[in-house]
């Protein structure tokens, strides 16, 4: 069974920086591509960024484009997502997900096989 653990989520001024991680556990993370996603409340969950299994391939919403940078560590099992210049509407439950084609470049909820539950991030301007 995949479980994906979501941490490093918090309270940050704007303009600030928080890192969050993805501590994967009981598949193959290597071959997965790993993608980030964020649902604000009264919003729908919409994509942020996504990887490729080697971390060759980076993916971004527009939204987030210079300011968010996602990598990976294949031998701890682990995706990042730098988080620079925060802005007030970046304030979400942030989670992430595993896709098993390994590419990385989807972007819908339902190419994504494995969720974890979500870690908040509060943006206070």
């Amino acid at each position: 069974q995949v479980q994906l653990v979501e941490s490093g989520g918090g309270l940050a001024q704007a303009g600030g920086s928080l890192k969050l991680s993805c501590a994967v556990s009981g598949g193959t993370f290597r071959t997965y591509g790993m993608g980030w996603f964020r649902q604000a409340p009264g919003n729908e969950r919409e994509f942020v960024a996504a990887i490729s299994w080697n971390g060759g391939s980076t993916y971004y919403a527009d939204f987030v484009k210079g300011r968010f940078s996602i990598s990976r560590d294949n031998v701890k099992n682990t995706v990042f997502l730098q988080m620079n210049s925060l802005k007030p509407e970046d304030t979400a439950l942030y989670y992430c997900a595993a896709e098993k084609s390994g590419w990385g470049y989807f972007r819908r909820e339902n190419e994504f096989e494995h969720w974890g539950q979500g870690t908040q991030v509060t943006v206070s301007s």
